[in-house]
């Protein structure tokens, strides 16, 4: 939307400096940019005599600026004090009335921009350092998808040290970013005693002995808790633990360390030590903590292995190919894989084709990629099921995940889907890499480059949450006369164990005992001899966390059969309660998928799918109360979220994000509703799971069940709309949502009918997007696109 004081800015900086030498035009559009930043930084260097002029507002400019002194009411250089005014307009304040005249209303704008840095307000003159930031598209009010705690930590640090020289202005936009995570960095070399023209923010030496000194637990001064929990804050939730920006130590702190510790596999002793530190603030942490996983491009001996558990690794990365001119000979060699076992180790094979530029990354070769690595992984023959990391070795930017490294990651799972989606895709690459593919692409692990700290991908990014093995050293690796390079790995307990012995030349799935137990249950349940056998092994799927009265899940479907449950505990095969996902890798619960398939068998889905018109029931007991419980999740983050579109796209059914509606919830409801309806048009239970999940049904699941259920975009934001706001005269189903939406959110006053329709219907397009983009994927997948 065009700004009429954003369009006066542009004019007027053109009309007044085009014909300057080097000056470069900007849009007359109305719209901020960097090309109007750009603009209004050469007119201020053309007005303090800076003939060379430049985007940059760099040591000149600044020293330019501080000769001249604060810009304010004895400012007599009409055109700075407008370059100040227009610079205000872009950034959203009331400048006054643009004719260099440094009035009131400049002066309360000046002091409400420096406020909202957490600087102090002063007399609302213009500093150089504030001169600088004023010309930048930072942002110093909370932007959608922000933390307030983060805002109060930007804050603070601008407040604290912006009269340290090597200190400017950051963001006070309620994102931790790259800026915000060096404001951090340099902060605390001022605190330890490194002189400010020498802190860089980077983690030297003389950082992390400073560290070392500086432990934080009970008793840290107030200034060092700042700092410390700040670093906690960025590094985001944890296991549902989080923290806040604070003064003192305490045990909600303490918590949180000690999660984190976890996450990060060290010392969970709950104080911040300084490996605790490291690894709050570098990609690496510390590079010498123990680690228990390798990779590497030599091959690897029975005798090289020994060697190697010897000196306390269990795991090493092995590549599955090379390119064809490539002189490297890091693949795999016949017989490698038996001499890795015999000498003790498991493996982990990666994929990579050069994959160091953004010019080795597009959708076909993503495909091609795909295709080779599963012939490569079979020739190998490595079993279902087993993780192939494909590697993005490069600081691919925020701009290029978007066009490249998302449509090359597509075309892999494109092209391993073709072969029947025997292996699942995992990711090598930085932090942000590796949380953008595994959020958009669905790759189910993360191998981080983390020894890469100086990328712009690992700095001001968190470690995604479902990272396997972090890369944080690389070494030369010796053992008596032998040597070769060696990366060191941090390897995360309960993410991809690798492969062992067991797993290459065997037959079996990660589905097989569950589909072996499904068709155990199913007979079991032809003895029981006492209604549909289809139905009574649903029952006990859910049973016994989904038929609890106060839960409402007897209320909205009704009980089980108890005579059927006690004969199933004794005649039944042992519970299988979770398997693999053969699609995604993701563990799929069995009891939340019974219950959905339950409900939709007993209750149909949509309006018309029985006579009475209980089909939301069988919505609610899958997606329908899914969505319900994440939509109390955003109006309880509304203050800090407030798009609903952002908010779904951020967190809804997502591998690597925490939320109230996961990516394998989405997998337990898809399946729940196409295997209940299977059985309601007279599918017997086994043999439609079997079908789905054993045989190629999982590869097209979003599809038909967007195509069984919806129909198209307009009817899923139609049917999530009833959904949320009116399910008809069916009021046990309407207290039902209530709940589920109260118990996410907290509050008594946040249904959506009383949403405005705009802010509702963002939420309801982003719940579509999510399911369509899914549908995108597998149909680009059955096409070879």
């Amino acid at each position: 939307m065009s700004d009429p004081k954003v369009l006066a800015a542009q004019q007027w900086v053109n009309a007044t400096y085009g014909a300057v030498s080097g000056y470069v035009r900007c849009p007359e559009d109305g719209k901020t940019g960097w090309s109007t930043m750009y603009a209004l930084t050469r007119a201020l260097q053309h007005e303090l005599g800076i003939t060379a002029l430049s985007d940059s507002f760099g040591p000149t400019t600044l020293s330019k600026l501080t000769a001249l002194g604060p810009i304010g009411t004895g400012t007599t250089n009409r055109n700075i004090v407008k370059i100040v005014q227009h610079g205000l307009f872009c950034k959203g304040y009331w400048g006054g009335a643009g004719d260099g005249v440094y009035d009131f209303s400049t002066i309360t704008s000046v002091q409400q921009l420096k406020a909202n840095m957490g600087v102090a307000a002063g007399d609302g003159f213009v500093q150089p350092k504030i001169f600088k930031a004023l010309l930048t598209m930072d942002a110093y009010v909370l932007l959608a998808g922000g933390s307030e705690e983060i805002l109060k930590i930007q804050r603070y640090l601008n407040g604290a040290y912006l009269d340290r020289s090597t200190f400017f202005v950051m963001p006070c936009d309620g994102h931790y970013s790259r800026d915000v995570q060096q404001a951090l960095m340099k902060a605390i070399q001022y605190e330890i005693g490194i002189p400010p023209d020498q802190a860089t923010g980077n983690f030297g030496p003389a950082t992390q002995d400073g560290l070392r000194a500086h432990p934080a637990g009970p008793g840290t001064n107030a200034t060092w808790m700042r700092l410390f929990s700040a670093a906690c804050v960025f590094n985001g939730m944890v296991d549902n633990v989080i923290t806040s920006f604070k003064t003192a130590w305490d045990d909600k702190i303490s918590q949180y360390v000690r999660a984190f510790q976890k996450f990060s596999v060290l010392e969970e002793n709950g104080v911040g030590d300084y490996r605790t530190w490291a690894q709050l603030l570098v990609s690496t942490g510390d590079p010498d903590r123990p680690a228990g996983a390798s990779d590497t491009r030599f091959h690897i001996s029975t005798t090289r292995a020994r060697a190697l558990v010897q000196a306390g690794y269990k795991v090493v990365g092995r590549y599955l190919d090379e390119d064809a001119d490539s002189t490297l000979d890091k693949e795999l060699q016949p017989g490698e894989l038996d001499a890795i076992f015999a000498g003790g180790m498991r493996v982990f094979p990666i994929s990579q084709y050069n994959g160091r530029s953004i010019d080795n990354f597009t959708y076909p070769q993503g495909y091609q990629h795909g295709l080779r690595a599963h012939a490569r992984a079979v020739g190998y023959g490595f079993n279902r099921g087993t993780v192939i990391y494909f590697a993005v070795d490069y600081d691919a930017t925020d701009e290029q995940i978007t066009s490249n490294i998302l449509p090359y990651f597509h075309g892999v799972q494109a092209g391993l889907a073709n072969q029947g989606k025997r292996y699942i895709a995992g990711v090598y690459g930085s932090r942000n890499v590796c949380g953008r593919v595994s959020a958009e692409a669905y790759a189910r692990y993360s191998f981080v480059s983390g020894m890469s700290w100086g990328f712009s991908g690992n700095l001001g990014f968190p470690m995604p949450s479902n990272w396997s093995f972090n890369q944080i050293k690389e070494f030369r690796f010796a053992a008596g006369s032998d040597s070769f390079d060696l990366d060191r790995d941090v390897h995360r307990p309960g993410s991809d164990p690798a492969c062992g012995p067991e797993n290459v030349n065997g037959t079996s799935s990660p589905v097989a005992a569950y589909l072996a137990y499904i068709d155990g249950l199913y007979a079991t349940a032809v003895s029981y001899g006492r209604g549909d056998p289809s139905l009574r092994v649903l029952e006990y799927l859910r049973f016994p966390n989904y038929v609890d009265f106060y839960d409402g899940w007897e209320v909205l479907i009704g009980d089980v059969d108890r005579a059927w449950i006690d004969y199933a505990k004794a005649h039944a095969p042992a519970k299988v309660t979770t398997f693999v996902d053969p699609s995604y890798g993701v563990t799929v619960n069995v009891d939340h998928f019974g219950a959905t398939a339950n409900a939709v068998l007993l209750k149909g889905s949509g309006p018309g799918s029985t006579p009475t018109g209980e089909g939301w029931r069988g919505d609610f007991g899958g997606w329908g109360g899914d969505l319900s419980t994440f939509y109390g999740e955003w109006r309880a983050e509304s203050d800090q979220n407030s798009s609903g579109y952002t908010f779904c796209r951020d967190r809804l059914a997502k591998i690597n994000v925490q939320s109230s509606f996961s990516f394998n919830d989405l997998i337990e409801d898809v399946d729940g509703y196409l295997i209940g309806t299977a059985v309601r048009g007279g599918a017997k239970v086994h043999e439609a799971i079997r079908a789905h999940i054993g045989g190629t049904g999982h590869l097209s699941r979003f599809q038909r069940f967007v195509s069984g259920r919806y129909g198209n975009t307009a009817g899923i934001i139609a049917a999530a709309k009833t959904m949320l706001c009116d399910v008809g005269p069916d009021d046990t189903l309407d207290a039902l949502r209530t709940a589920a939406i109260r118990k996410v959110s907290g509050a008594l006053s946040l249904m959506p009918a009383w949403l405005p329709a705009d802010k509702l219907d963002e939420f309801l397009r982003g719940y579509a997007d999510t399911l369509q983009a899914l549908v995108g994927q597998e149909n680009a997948r059955r096409a070879g696109r």
